[in-house]
């Protein structure tokens, strides 16, 4: 199975001949090399997920294969679930490339090794089967992600957020490393699926529980879970857009694959008798993340840090799939996951078309400045839609999905949390729609984005918007409506997520060689009715917050509740402050409380 490891050389052969070329190779070059590795990385793992449907491949590094069940050599070990958000990430990677064609600031062909860089991190971390390899790509990743955020060097913004997202995500790095040291000294093994079994086969104790504590914290550390995640916003606003577009579609994704890929093939077997009080811990964290996300997210004018926001949002929502720790969550989930990347992204190349037309990514400053954009606002208007989760976009099915699995498992109290998230974050998009594109509202509610985090980014005469910025950003909110409408797709969605769960199969598979039993296809699935009436419920609550912030922001029976409201806003504003010593002090208090919470739930 050659496949998979082409997936990862094809990136990094392609960056280190860009960089032995550097001086000889000018921009046409380098963006068509780029943009022909990420195509082919892509096919590659298009290839992966329709090979393994609900199987799984296994390549083993060299031929080292196992011996009478004990792991030698290092192995990729291939599902649905990795391939299929493998496949995700380089689609996306494939979108920014094209954009990015019209930016100035990405001189060749420095910009282009690091995105192929980042490419070969995440489809690497995708697709390992070894726990010190998912740090390794981990890692690889996080370094190309810290370079991009901030590379427009010369401007002192780029650099602090950039700051702010090397220091939080390495102190992240040091709690997965420490957690992957108790582990192995635990059981002699790096091999995820060799390591669940010798978890399996000794008594829980204080050890083992730190060990995951350590490895879920560092992990949803660079997934942007509150307290973690001050950095996000900071590193979105001064990232180049086409970045942003990579970054809110798939990097804070990974680092919750990582914490269920490692509970399931790993730490199952030995504290699943637990996971009754782990899944309410998860739970909560997942509800405020996507509580604190969405409701910052309507504080926002900046548009780069507005759906910033919206994706720590919505990493709240995808931890909540997690938690529940079952295959239909997980199903609902990555169905979201899915839909959502390719909504955000999208997302963000709107915002990239507004820029080069207006030159401002400021709500206030670009009131009115949208009306000759008209299609522009289609978009984004199809964007609000999709954070809403309304039918037939993939979020609605991700959506109920997961209701109906939170009704089963006794949580659907927290229904109530996706409503407001979708609400929340549709809510500012539409006031967008409405403030920039038809000239609603009051002109300076709120202070402006500065002239820093305006300034323009690309090249070219903003009289009109070409369709290299216009195609891409069309073509993914095409996509994400697709995920809802593609017969077939929750079927394969949970077949692929009862294969991720099972934790023996995965074991067996990689060490023994034994190929998973084939899973019969799931049942077709089609949302109740009251999937769509709280589809209904979060629209109406997004035109409502949308109208009230544009329209009655003083009224006399509002005066005091918008008083708390500002106040409220203002403290949740004041604590994201930029500065990295309060940063890295939130950090600490978060895994202080995460850990002290998994060691309660776990023991």
């Amino acid at each position: 199975m050659e496949t998979a490891p082409l997936a990862v050389a094809i990136p990094l052969l392609g960056a280190g001949g860009l960089a032995a070329v550097a001086t000889r190779l000018g921009r046409a070059g380098a963006e068509a090399v780029a943009l022909a590795a990420a195509v082919a990385v892509t096919a590659l793992c298009v290839a992966l997920l329709v090979r393994t449907g609900s199987g799984l491949e296994v390549y083993w590094f060299g031929g080292w294969e196992p011996r009478a069940g004990t792991a030698i050599g290092v192995s990729f070990a291939v599902d649905a679930i990795g391939a299929g958000l493998a496949t995700l990430v380089s689609a996306l990677m494939i979108a920014a490339l094209v954009v990015m064609w019209r930016y100035r600031e990405t001189e060749a062909p420095h910009f282009q090794i690091l995105m192929l860089l980042f490419l070969a991190g995440m489809v690497g971390f995708c697709l390992s089967g070894d726990l010190f390899n998912l740090f390794v790509f981990f890692e690889l990743m996080s370094v190309a992600a810290f370079a991009l955020a901030g590379f427009k060097v010369e401007e002192d913004e780029a650099v602090e957020g950039s700051l702010n997202f090397a220091v939080t995500n390495t102190i992240g790095s040091f709690l997965v490393l420490t957690g992957i040291a108790l582990v192995y000294g635990r059981t002699g093994t790096l091999n995820l699926a060799q390591m669940g079994g010798a978890l399996e086969a000794h008594s829980v104790d204080g050890l083992v529980v730190m060990a995951f504590a350590l490895l879920a914290a560092g992990f949803l550390v660079k997934a942007a879970v509150v307290p973690f995640h001050f950095w996000l916003a900071d590193a979105y606003a001064v990232a180049p857009t086409p970045v942003c577009l990579l970054f809110a579609g798939a990097m804070s994704e990974l680092g919750l694959y990582a914490v269920a890929r490692i509970w399931f093939d790993c730490f199952a077997g030995a504290l699943g008798p637990e996971a009754d009080s782990l899944r309410l811990v998860l739970i909560v964290a997942g509800s405020l993340t996507a509580l604190l996300g969405a409701g910052m997210c309507f504080a926002q004018d900046h548009l780069k840090r507005l759906l910033a926001f919206a994706t720590i949002a919505y990493v709240g929502v995808f931890l909540i799939g997690l938690g529940l720790l079952t295959a239909e969550g997980i199903a609902g989930a990555a169905i979201y996951v899915v839909a959502d990347g390719l909504g955000k992204a999208a997302l963000f190349a709107t915002v990239a078309i507004i820029q080069h037309r207006r030159r401002r990514v400021s709500e206030l400053a670009l009131r009115g400045k949208g009306r000759a954009l008209p299609f522009t606002g289609a978009l984004l208007a199809l964007g609000a839609l999709s954070f809403a989760a309304l039918p037939p976009f993939g979020t609605f099915l991700g959506t109920s999905m997961l209701e109906d699995e939170l009704v089963a498992t006794g949580y659907g109290a927290v229904i109530a949390v996706l409503i407001a998230t979708s609400a929340l974050t549709a809510g500012a998009v539409l006031r967008v729609i409405a403030r920039v594109f038809l000239g609603w509202g009051p002109a300076a509610d709120r202070p402006r984005a500065t002239e820093e985090e305006t300034k323009p980014e690309e090249e070219g005469a903003p009289d009109s918007t070409p369709a290299i910025m216009f195609v891409p950003a069309a073509l993914l909110l095409a996509a994400a409506l697709a995920i809802g409408l593609i017969p077939g797709t929750t079927e394969a969605f949970r077949t692929a997520a009862e294969r991720f769960v099972d934790g023996p199969a995965y074991g067996r598979a990689v060490l023994d060689g034994v190929s998973p039993t084939g899973l019969a296809t799931a049942s077709s699935y089609s949302a109740p009715a009251h999937s769509y009436l709280y589809a209904a419920l979060g629209l109406l609550g997004a035109a409502c917050a949308a109208a009230i912030s544009l329209f009655v922001p003083g009224g006399r029976w509002l005066r005091t509740p918008a008083r708390l409201l500002g106040s409220a806003g203002t403290a949740l504003r004041g604590l994201h402050s930029g500065h990295v010593g309060d940063y890295v002090a939130w950090l600490v208090l978060g895994v202080a409380l995460l850990g002290g919470s998994f060691a309660l739930a776990l023991t």
